[in-house]
């Protein structure tokens, strides 16, 4: 195994340039992501609220892309695995940093898909807490990328293509073979997308056969993340529900008063960390109608507080961009109907370009912030 003709620097070039792509997709819009849920203080106000999808196009892009890097970075693995053994280990100054920086690439990489896939099934079977460590290890992730890319250069370069020097020097009757690898690598990268990107990419819903989500599984025709069981919540009554908004001039609002404000409707995608998202047909009140009764300034921040007692998410911000944006509702409805109560009912927020985790369900107050 180790002398295989095909464990050479023309194969582990061409699958390497797929999976750098898929790396580069993914840590951009991973990135994207990260700022969108952790957004720095001096950029909170500043985060777009338009185009009404773009979440659903990043995050899906994001998920896509690093279940199509798990088939690529196991053939790249496989074609460079005998060089991870040779002996000695180490020769020189610089070979000692190349493999250091394989070394860390490698296991960064491998912990990066592994943990990524895990999260899309909501399964945490490790003690650290999954967003920071992610978002940490991709920055070792891309470091490393590009300390080896500058490593590797001359290496890649004469490999690049099928006139490059170094191509030209490997045995002819090998490319037919490498080809074959190649569209086998390319075929199984382009699989496990298929069969998968349908929980985001819905006209390929019914495809999703490696996927842990169908987009049309759940109440209402619509998935839940995190029931009403699970984040503490009992059964609310209408009679008991109370909306306190907290502002210049503060004041609380009955479920029938909620309900006798002027409702506005608003077809919107639920977009998840996860990678599934779907659009849906939203009825309530808009956010910026009750910042007005409550007397807030037009760049005021607001604070979306949750009824839940358990889970995380519980309180969510919304820059100023957000918060007036005529689309931004505190829905009653889903798809023509009361919202269930594992989609928030009484009340649940709504925002267009928005990870699912700060569209707060089981809302029961907002607090006006300057």
């Amino acid at each position: 195994m180790f002398k295989g003709r095909l464990h050479d620097a023309r194969t582990a070039t061409s699958i390497g340039r797929l999976l750098g792509v898929a790396f580069v997709v993914c840590f951009v819009t991973g990135l994207i992501s990260h700022v969108m849920q952790h957004p720095p203080a001096w950029a909170a106000d500043g985060l777009p609220s338009r185009p009404v999808w773009g979440y659903r196009l990043t995050q899906g892009l994001h998920v896509a892309s690093g279940i199509a890097a798990i088939p690529l970075l196991l053939a790249k693995l496989w074609a460079v695995y005998p060089r991870l053994f040779v002996w000695p280990p180490v020769r020189s100054v610089r070979h000692a940093l190349e493999r250091l920086s394989v070394a860390v690439l490698v296991a960064a990489a491998v912990f990066e898909v592994a943990t990524g896939l895990l999260n899309t099934t909501q399964w945490y079977p490790w003690p650290f807490s999954f967003v920071p460590v992610h978002y940490a290890v991709a920055w070792l992730v891309a470091g490393s990328l590009v300390l080896h890319i500058a490593v590797k250069a001359p290496e890649i370069r004469a490999h690049w293509s099928r006139r490059s020097p170094g191509t030209l020097a490997l045995p002819e009757e090998d490319g037919p073979d490498r080809r074959s690898l190649l569209a086998a690598v390319v075929a199984a990268a382009g699989a496990v997308t298929v069969t998968t990107v349908g929980q985001s990419l819905t006209p390929l819903k019914d495809l999703t056969l490696l996927a842990p989500r169908h987009p049309d599984h759940g109440p209402q025709g619509l998935p839940v993340n995190r029931t009403a069981a699970a984040a503490g919540v009992g059964r609310i009554s209408a009679e008991h529900y109370r909306l306190t908004v907290a502002g210049p001039r503060p004041f609380t609002l009955t479920l029938d008063e909620l309900r006798g404000l002027p409702q506005h409707e608003a077809e919107l995608p639920i977009a998840c960390v996860e990678g599934w998202s779907k659009s849906a047909h939203w009825t309530g009140v808009r956010v910026m109608d009750l910042l007005a009764l409550a007397g807030a300034p037009p760049h005021a921040r607001v604070r979306v507080v949750s009824l839940q007692t358990r889970g995380g998410y519980g309180v969510s911000e919304m820059g100023h961009e957000y918060a007036r944006d005529p689309l931004t509702l505190l829905a009653l409805h889903l798809n023509g109907r009361e919202l269930a109560p594992d989609h928030g009912y009484p009340a649940r927020l709504i925002a267009p370009n928005r990870p699912g985790v700060l569209q707060t369900k089981w809302v029961g107050r907002l607090e006006v912030l300057s």
